[in-house]
């Protein structure tokens, strides 16, 4: 790769000097506005991100609401640039590859002339300098209220290479971005791969202990499987004592003992966040049931059923609502060999099943106090845990060294993207 013989300044200084041979017009020069309405609602429904352009909603995990009809949603052509008027800061927008339908919300363009091939404009358009001035270019009082109207768009410079300037660029970067596509395939592969490992190495241990050759007997509890002669299984509430948290009202977040306090967002598996945590009344009386204490461990009640973690922190000043169990050992159980217990019977779906599913999936105290816990020797619990802390801190460590290596790529595509479309490399 190298750089274009000679360069000329392009008029703006987001976009610099590009290539002598290149042109640049404003938007309205080689886009216009379309308004097409769809009579029936019928067609595919397009969604609009700032990481994958435009994409029909079907192939995306979307939690948000469909609406029951979409007759009066705007129509788009297969090479239509479709911009999301309220995310363009973030780069939410694509030249369509399909025909479907949009919100009526989003701004539809479509070309005059044809003097950009649509895979050049979907990548030129997206690249951070364009997104830069689409910030700039936007209106409102801050970046959720922001908007690109169309005569703000349409005024913009647009650059115009060559035809067969063009195509080379497509030809080249298809090849480019499917080979960093790839790699990045194969490390977000490794990464799943690396969750199993460590998953079925965890597993192992917490129901059969560490390299044991002993005789094994049936549990009767069908996930658990086998377990060596001398370990014995408990009801929790035996080994525990599960207390579940404070309900939150209106009342509660302005009252004269405000303690910070947990939420079921804050526990994750291994962590939990106790950065901007919101604030309760806790009074002087309660404190005690409803704060927590250094290596207590949480349980989310619902959401990821069973997810867990020990908090590992001053006792007494954080308390927990609701949706989180708070189990204390008061027996020979310790938390840490729990929490790996916990963490294995999710893997297997078992706290699932357990939950009252009737309406929302949650994990009732009463249910959570009777279910059956495996119990092995407190030596053995304190090895099992110590081997599973080295497995998770080797298996996490190479996780986020490859993540690390992801988003390496992804940067490296998007530079390079971003020099080729706009002439500073030739290809």
């Amino acid at each position: 790769m190298e750089r274009y013989e000679s360069y000329k300044p392009s008029g703006a200084e987001w976009i610099g000097d590009i290539p002598s041979s290149w042109s640049s017009l404003r938007a309205k020069y080689i886009f216009r506005e379309i308004d097409d309405r769809s009579l029936a609602g019928d067609e595919e429904l397009l969604s609009v991100s700032h990481l994958t352009g435009v994409t029909p909603r079907s192939e995306k995990n979307i939690t948000m609401f469909m609406a029951e009809d979409y007759t009066g949603a705007k129509l788009c052509r297969e090479g239509d640039l479709v911009i999301n008027t309220m995310w363009a800061w973030m780069g939410a927008l694509g030249v369509s590859k399909l025909p479907g339908i949009v919100s009526p919300a989003y701004g539809v363009y479509r070309q005059q002339s044809d003097c950009l091939i649509p895979q050049y404009a979907d990548w030129l358009l997206r690249t951070p300098n364009y997104i830069a001035e689409y910030t700039r270019r936007s209106t409102g009082v801050n970046s959720s209220r922001l908007r690109l109207y169309p005569d703000r768009f349409l005024d913009m410079p647009i650059l115009i290479p060559p035809r067969s300037d063009q195509e080379r660029i497509v030809t080249f970067l298809k090849r480019k971005t499917a080979e960093v596509d790839a790699a990045i395939s194969k490390k977000e592969r490794l990464i799943d791969l690396l969750l199993q490992q460590k998953t079925i190495l965890i597993n192992r241990v917490v129901t059969q202990g560490i390299g044991f050759c002993g005789r094994l007997r049936d549990c009767g509890i069908g996930w658990i499987g086998k377990i060596p002669l001398h370990w014995s299984l408990a009801p929790a509430y035996t080994k525990f004592d599960i207390q579940l948290g404070k309900m939150l009202d209106s009342k509660k977040i302005t009252g004269r003992h405000l303690r910070r306090y947990l939420r079921n967002t804050d526990i994750q598996w291994e962590q939990i966040n106790s950065e901007n945590l919101p604030e309760m009344d806790i009074r002087p009386n309660e404190t005690e049931r409803y704060t927590v204490r250094n290596g207590d461990l949480l349980v989310c009640e619902g959401g990821d059923i069973g997810r867990c973690a020990i908090w590992c922190g001053p006792s007494h000043e954080i308390g927990f609502q609701k949706a989180l169990h708070r189990v204390r050992p008061i027996a020979d159980l310790q938390v840490e060999y729990f929490r790996l217990f916990m963490l294995t019977a999710s893997a297997a779906g078992a706290l699932a099943s357990g939950a009252n599913t009737n309406t929302i999936s949650h994990l009732t105290a009463e249910t959570f106090r009777r279910m059956r816990v495996l119990c092995p020797p407190v030596k053995e619990q304190a090895a099992i845990a110590l081997y599973a802390r080295q497995v998770e801190m080797d298996t996490n460590d190479i996780i986020d060294r490859t993540k690390h290596e992801i988003t390496s790529l992804r940067e490296f595509q998007s530079a390079l993207i971003a020099n080729v479309v706009t002439g500073q490399i030739r290809t």
